[in-house]
């Protein structure tokens, strides 16, 4: 086999990479983390399933199907897949609605979506839409976690305080919830906060380790032995024992409106959240990320979930977390938790009638605490207020709108912000550095010396359509503010502006003609290559005398001098 197809099939179907180099002291440890893994999944899938609207044992599907399909074509060597708080509930508030209360189609939807979510991860492989992944900026992902994690923490309180709960926003949850409080299940709120209090102080003894598969239990026995049924405390009830039936889906795309933007919020979700827990895992392990194979990975996991009925899945970077912790080294991982997840399907199910909602409320709430970041908000109020202000744009359109608009809202912050910091670039006027032929920007630097008979400025940012006015209008301004017919001379550094479009070129070229009209020269300075080449190719280098990559400020005043003598 040829070097050449050898790295291709290695790029499309990473084992043949990972399993190449596979040590046999490696084994053991990917057995061990996937037994772990799949103990951490049992309780979070059970209460992400109750919190997408779906049964049960969905979750565990979704677990042990999609890191199936992501170990056959994920490039992430750490990343482990199944349903999160946040898809869980996008699929919550979505399919509610295209359902009608028909609990066989909401599950027909739930499972089409994550076929759909699987077709674009298709599409955005084929067109290298791997850039999806800086469409949300960091800061505004911020908010967004932290809108998402009160939005759900307020879904699991009723179940934690034994009320009905209802509403279809945060502020009428809030609302119904606040008015049943009176009625409240005193037993259901002590098994909640009981198991509220082991979590937390399990995770703070013992990190890393299956703590709510513990508490689990706990409740499991607790709930048989002291007959809470009996007390008014709601429980899963019995859950179907038996591996998932394989099967396409049995609703087309055109026989339900509305599919295609849920799967788009769930792979915008699944991308940016995967992509970014399973760089810092290959930062830390020392090896390559493939952001475009990610979408096939997430494509795979999507595809055998919605294979076997479920959901849409996505990588965390909890789950990924706990099986690092537990000694993953390869995807291998994933398959014993799979194998591990199945014999539980098997022969443990019987086991889990008795858990009491108010522990998967718990499990949730956990869960979930570490979406919201306040010590993150804090510092963004801290050192850069635009940055606070997208992050609390997307909080407050996740809690206003919910989850999917939420972070549909996010992306148009993130393009917008985007647009208005490149529309505003910072246009520097230039002094002479006291004791230098350096030059540098006055207003930051007042004891810099004008430069007489000059004006010499420099845009800090590439100019484009979105700018150049603003650019242009700045250095009108700053012509009128002086002497008539003392400017001889503007200078155009253009060291710090990366790139230019045409409409950069216009706006020069009209400078050009109004300073000339004044009897004023403009000359231009530290052009990068491929903005020295524009100008070339559109002529404008010819008007200015040329452009030189070696001339200087320093050295186009000189110049000027010598021609003024």
């Amino acid at each position: 086999m040829s070097t050449a197809l050898t790295s291709r099939l290695q790029a499309l179907l990473p084992p043949f990479g990972w399993l190449k180099g596979y040590q046999r002291a490696w084994f053991g440890s990917d057995l061990m983390a996937g037994i772990t893994l799949a103990a951490y999944a049992v309780p979070v899938a059970l209460a992400y399933a109750t919190l997408a609207g779906l049964p049960a044992q969905v979750g565990v599907y979704g677990y042990m199907l999609g890191g199936l399909g992501y170990a056959l074509l994920g490039s992430s060597r750490h990343l482990a897949i199944g349903p999160t708080s946040a898809i869980s509930l996008m699929v919550a508030g979505a399919v509610g609605g295209m359902a009608a209360g028909d609990p066989v189609r909401y599950a027909a939807i739930a499972s089409l979506a994550a076929f759909t979510v699987a077709l674009l991860c298709l599409i955005a492989w084929a067109l290298r839409l791997s850039v999806l992944v800086k469409l949300i900026s960091d800061s505004i992902l911020v908010g967004f976690k932290a809108g998402a994690g009160i939005t759900i923490a307020i879904t699991q309180l009723p179940a934690l305080f034994g009320v009905p709960g209802g509403g279809q926003n945060v502020i009428e949850r809030v609302v119904m919830l606040a008015g049943q409080l009176p009625g409240l299940n005193p037993v259901t709120l002590a098994v909640g906060l009981a198991a509220l209090i082991l979590l937390v102080l399990g995770g703070r003894i013992m990190p890393g380790r299956p703590v709510a598969l513990g508490v689990v239990v706990l409740s499991i026995a607790a709930a048989g032995l002291l007959g809470l049924q009996a007390h008014g405390v709601a429980v899963t009830g019995l859950i179907p024992s038996g591996l998932p039936d394989l099967g396409l889906p049995t609703l087309r795309l055109t026989d339900v409106e509305g599919v295609f933007p849920l799967a788009a919020g769930c792979l915008l979700l699944a991308y940016i959240e995967g992509v970014s827990a399973a760089r810092s895992f290959a930062e830390k392990h020392g090896y390559v990320l493939d952001p475009r194979q990610e979408f096939l990975g997430i494509g795979a996991a999507n595809l055998l979930a919605g294979l076997g009925h479920g959901y849409p899945v996505a990588g965390g970077l909890s789950q990924s977390a706990v099986a690092e912790k537990a000694g993953s080294r390869t995807p291998l991982t994933l398959l014993f938790a799979a194998a591990t997840l199945a014999l539980c399907l098997l022969f443990l199910t019987g086991l889990l009638a008795n858990l009491p909602k108010a522990t998967l409320a718990a499990v949730v709430l956990t869960a979930v605490a570490g979406l919201i970041d306040l010590r993150e908000l804090r510092r963004l109020w801290c050192v850069n207020r635009t940055d606070f202000a997208a992050a609390a744009v997307a909080l407050a359109g996740v809690l206003l709108l919910g989850i999917l608009q939420g972070i549909l809202l996010a992306a148009l912050a993130s393009v917008l912000m985007m647009l208005l910091q490149t529309s505003r670039p910072h246009v520097a006027f230039l002094g002479r550095i006291p004791g230098t032929t350096r030059y540098g920007d006055m207003l930051r630097h007042p004891e810099n010396a004008p430069i007489p008979g000059v004006i010499a400025f420099r845009p800090e940012g590439s100019m484009l359509y979105v700018n150049a006015e603003t650019v242009l209008q700045a250095v009108l301004a700053r012509l009128a503010a002086q002497p008539a017919g003392s400017v001889r001379l503007v200078v155009c550094d253009l060291s710090a502006a990366p790139h230019l479009d045409l409409a950069a070129v216009a706006m020069l070229r009209k400078l050009h003609a109004t300073l000339g009209g004044q009897g004023i020269r403009l000359a231009v300075t530290g052009p990068h290559g491929e903005v020295r080449d524009l100008l070339r190719r559109d002529g404008f280098s010819d008007l200015v005398g040329g452009i030189n990559r070696d001339v200087t400020l320093d050295a186009v005043l000189a110049e000027a001098e010598q021609r003024r003598g």
